[in-house]
């Protein structure tokens, strides 16, 4: 059943939903952050691809276990994206949640509470990968894991 929206109805609820908006802002300089990281990842492993060919020898064993590490960092960063996205998704359907439920009769207090739970549970483990990536960017004598794939 619809409410009797009014101005102030509206003004209470864009009010409800400003520190979920300013969370969106953060969340997206975030992604802006870790773009940039998986941009210069990208552009190192083609630029070491290119050189494979005309690479001495002696030289091809530290440009692979390079690559390798360079796989590993993708792969972190492409996870810390991923949940970036995901927790921003979930953040949206708070904002939306609040709106539905300052327009209608329907009480969303624990979906909405659900969702930041689960919001800010993804972006704890998205800066988990983050945090891995760096490490994993910082210590070069550290042998990587797995074959390369990614």
């Amino acid at each position: 059943m619809a409410v009797d929206i009014t101005t102030s109805s509206i003004a209470h609820i864009i009010q409800l939903s400003v520190a979920p908006v300013f969370l969106l802002t953060g969340i997206g300089a975030l992604l802006g952050v870790l773009a940039g990281r998986l941009g210069r990842i990208v552009d190192r492993s083609r630029d070491l691809e290119g050189r494979l060919g005309s690479t001495p020898v002696n030289e091809l064993m530290a440009m692979r276990t390079e690559l390798a590490r360079l796989v590993e960092r993708k792969r972190w960063i492409n996870r810390a994206i991923t949940l970036c996205t995901l927790c921003a998704l979930l953040v949206c359907l708070v904002i939306a949640a609040l709106f539905v439920g300052g327009m209608v009769e329907i009480r969303v207090g624990l979906v909405v509470a659900g969702l930041f739970i689960l919001a800010m549970l993804v972006l704890i483990v998205a800066l988990l990968c983050f945090l891995r990536e760096i490490y994993v960017a910082v210590n070069k004598e550290r042998a990587p894991r797995g074959g390369g794939q990614s």
